[in-house]
């Protein structure tokens, strides 16, 4: 699915204003004198703090705008909901293995919510104690939205599938954005930034543990689907040492949903740790952002709760900021937006802010194989290929990883498709809380387009749908999305590089500004969008 240009070395041959300043290491003050530098071992925001940025969030869009920021000579603080994740717990591990759910795995729930919550007919999910844990199961009335939660955001629990939407598709993704300028410079550039790579072709074909990805691509091309290797941000030479036992294993140890130990190259290893390594970039765990209001000569008070493992409000501390971008993923500043216009807080926010909101058309299932096609006991929870029918039917199917440890001879599939149903955010003042309007019914467009892949595969193989994992007798996973998007729409609730309309130092630099569909997996869309949107912001706003 990647378009090859997305693979070549950022294009060089301009120097923009951000590569003379930090080049020349000349700072670039907002409102006033210089303040001390930043400091990523500086420790928590201090109420009344001034700050010439703000970031809130720690995601891919906010690591963007930190790290090219603090490359031009800017001191940003980063404050994220989420905890640190790097302390080992009792087991000498950061994360917990998907197949066990400790108290890391979940986000101030009880009980796990697993997105495949059944297994042979009988529920899985189990109690757990409250905690902060790194992934979010968010309800809302008729869908349940799937968030990373810590400093890394989506990157630490996402399967790292970096995929560059195909060029012709493009336009439908983000009708105002350029599309040369993307995948010359912004694209290349997000992927040589995130250490982007693909299996090795010749290990694929040799490894017990792509024997599932095999059975995929067999299935797939028998009943005349292309099938493409998709690049990943996992260091594949770590998997290789992984099979050979000379290094821990972790993506072939089912580490995936809860975070990943060792191999994958979150943000925390790539944007965020040359962030910190600027020496003027700190962040803030655990620290979450309610009210953002002008404060007069251009500046904004920011309210921050800051929270304990337990989710208490631990100290409510009042900051002053030059800038704010706003990187809270694409529900966490949707909201967040919603309730600060809705409650006067920003009052001069447009009527854009809350609506274009998608799930990029994600619906799950699973296929009973015969029993001479296993598809492996041993599984890697990293997924590398995908069926691509976008053209004809709408659906792109990441061959998913069922890493349960058994074989259990079935085929699981992450279908992204061309849903066009989009919802949106509204205060709802009676409960003091936003709603999305989503409804579970609207699915079933990206069920009919999944089914151009399987009905025919089925058909073709003399094979059935899995009806034990999404419940009793039910084939199709339509209750939730891994990949949230928009609520804050570029061109829409903000201009064409995300400055948001009638507050000026207010940005959106995440996943809000893209209206709901990618047409594949997001995070390199939204990582090339906010190079893109951060250098122009930088050459003309500071």
């Amino acid at each position: 699915m990647s378009d090859t240009s997305s693979l070549r070395p950022s294009s060089g041959g301009r120097l923009s204003r951000r590569g003379f300043i930090a080049g020349t290491g000349a700072a670039v003050v907002l409102g006033g004198t210089a303040p001390a530098r930043a400091s990523a071992a500086a420790g928590p925001i201090a109420d009344g703090a001034h700050v010439p940025v703000l970031v809130i969030g720690t995601g891919y869009g906010g690591a963007v705008a930190a790290l090219r920021l603090a490359q031009a000579g800017v001191d940003v603080h980063m404050v994220e909901m989420g905890m640190a994740w790097d302390t080992p717990g009792p087991d000498g591990k950061i994360f917990c293995n998907t197949r066990e759910p400790d108290y890391r795995s979940y986000w101030l729930r009880t009980r796990t919510k697993a997105p495949l919550n059944y297994f042979l007919g009988f529920p899985i999910d189990r109690d757990i104690p409250r905690h902060t844990g790194v992934l979010d199961a968010e309800e809302f009335a008729g869908i349940t939205v799937y968030q990373g939660r810590g400093v890394g955001g989506g990157s630490l629990v996402n399967g790292g599938m970096a995929v560059t939407p195909k060029r012709e598709n493009f336009a439908s993704v983000l009708p105002t954005v350029n599309a040369a300028e993307m995948y010359d410079v912004y694209y290349p550039r997000a992927n040589a930034a995130l250490g982007v790579g693909s299996v090795d072709p010749a290990w694929f074909e040799s490894t017990p543990y792509y024997q599932y990805a095999r059975v995929g691509r067999k299935h797939a091309q028998r009943s005349g689907f292309p099938f493409v290797f998709v690049p990943d941000v996992y260091d594949w030479d770590h998997m290789k040492q992984e099979e050979a036992g000379t290094v821990p294993k972790s993506a072939l140890a089912a580490e995936i949903l809860y975070g990943n130990n060792h191999g994958k190259k979150s943000l925390q290893k790539t944007y965020l740790a040359q962030a910190r390594a600027t020496g003027r970039v700190a962040i803030s765990p655990l620290h979450r952002v309610t009210s953002v209001a002008p404060a007069g000569s251009g500046r904004y008070a920011v309210t921050i709760e800051q929270l304990g493992t337990s989710g208490a409000v631990t100290a409510t501390k009042t900051v002053t900021a030059g800038r704010v971008f706003f990187a809270a993923g694409s529900v966490g500043t949707s909201k967040l937006l919603v309730k600060l216009k809705a409650t006067g807080a920003l009052p001069n926010l447009n009527g854009e802010v809350g609506k274009g909101w998608g799930d990029n058309g994600n619906v799950m299932c699973g296929r009973a194989n015969h029993l001479w096609d296993p598809t492996g006991a041993q599984q890697s929870a990293i997924p590398c290929a995908g069926i691509d029918n976008w053209t004809a039917g709408g659906a792109f199917a990441e061959v998913a990883p069922l890493p349960t440890g058994i074989e259990t001879f079935a085929s699981f599939y992450l279908s992204i498709t061309r849903n066009p149903h989009r919802a949106e955010f509204t205060w709802n003042a009676a409960a003091g809380r936003v709603d999305l309007s989503w409804q579970t019914a609207w699915k079933q467009p990206s069920i009919d387009m999944a089914k151009t892949i399987f009905d025919r595969i089925n058909s073709k193989e003399g094979t059935i749908y899995r009806t034990d994992l999404f419940g009793v007798y039910k084939i199709w996973g339509d209750h939730l999305t891994y990949h949230p998007l928009g609520g804050a729409v570029l061109g829409r609730a903000t201009d064409n590089y995300g400055r948001l309309s009638g507050h000026p130092g207010l940005y959106v630099i995440d996943g809000a500004l893209i209206p709901g569909n990618t047409t594949v997996n997001p995070f390199v869309t939204i990582t090339a969008l906010a190079e893109r949107n951060i250098e122009r912001i930088i050459a003309t706003d500071l």
